[in-house]
């Protein structure tokens, strides 16, 4: 009985730590650039937009499609980025499981 004791308080101390973790993640933001930074875009934990910036060289009425492309690869580069910082948060919580019970984070 004491053995399942030790283990209750493991998975209660493992899962407050996987929480203040998550809320770390949903609190970080990540930049992304795409034409050699003459756009950029940073994202918080939740995946949310906070800012875009936009080199004013890039505002062509003619060229409307190049600069939807470098938004979105930019989008794309923060998100990137935001996945690998929660990953790594996650994989110091779980010790590199990757997850409990094989479900991944």
């Amino acid at each position: 009985m004491n053995q399942m004791n030790q283990m209750m308080k493991q998975a209660q101390a493992l899962q407050k730590k996987m929480q203040e973790a998550q809320e770390k993640i949903q609190q970080a933001e990540a930049t992304g650039t795409s034409g050699a930074g003459m756009v950029s875009v940073s994202i918080n934990g939740k995946n949310e937009m906070k800012s875009l910036k936009i080199d004013p060289s890039l505002i062509d009425k003619d060229e409307v499609e190049v600069l939807e492309d470098l938004i979105i690869a930019a989008f794309n580069d923060a998100k990137s980025k935001m996945d690998d910082m929660a990953q790594k948060e996650m994989s110091q919580v779980t010790g590199g499981m990757g997850g409990l019970g094989g479900l991944p984070f």
